[in-house]
């Protein structure tokens, strides 16, 4: 691991979505180098300047976008990361990534990330979308996969309903991460 270890931070279309960019400045501060890509529906809900400003560097909004060198964006993210981090994570995503769907750049990234990566899965949706079989199938194949989920947490979530679907607090993915990059 570099001095300052990478995070790809996934940014995937959920109302918990602004969440990310408080994230994304806490895991800036402890020292992260931190690289957000997010999906097409995220960036109707928050816009890339708010995180290219956070995390200092360009943010990926789209598979062809291409800043500099001749490696495709996605691929040299995912070999230069040392975690991947998608919060919030949608239903969606977690059927895309246990299918193995790649259809966008986080999940090119996904399929590309490098063997030595930890993946942390932060999931927001509404409470019957996380509870549903499909999604708890998609996230058991995950995990015999390796990859860590934190969250979600039982409230009041933005569709009206009380239960469980919240974003995990930022501040407790942000010492998870820490954590797992023994920052710490």
């Amino acid at each position: 691991m570099s001095a300052r270890p990478n995070v790809v931070l996934g940014v995937t279309g959920s109302i918990a979505a602004y969440k990310a960019a408080d994230l994304t400045s806490q895991l800036t501060k402890a020292g992260c180098d931190v690289h957000v890509v997010m999906t097409a529906d995220a960036v109707k809900f928050i816009t890339p300047l708010c995180f290219k400003t956070l995390s200092r560097n360009p943010v990926v909004t789209d598979l062809y976008d291409e800043e500099e060198g001749w490696k495709p964006t996605h691929i040299k993210l995912a070999d230069e990361a040392d975690l991947f981090l998608i919060a919030p994570a949608t239903a969606n995503i977690l059927a895309k990534l246990a299918n193995g769907i790649a259809d966008d750049a986080l999940t090119c990234i996904a399929l590309a990330l490098n063997t030595k990566a930890k993946i942390l899965v932060a999931p927001a949706m509404n409470g019957k979308m996380w509870l549903h079989p499909a999604t708890q199938e998609n996230v058991k194949t995950l995990r015999t996969r390796g990859v860590e989920f934190i969250g979600p947490e039982e409230g009041l979530l933005s569709c009206g309903y009380e239960g469980l679907g919240r974003l995990w607090k930022t501040d407790d993915i942000a010492a998870e991460v820490q954590k797992i990059l023994q920052l710490k």
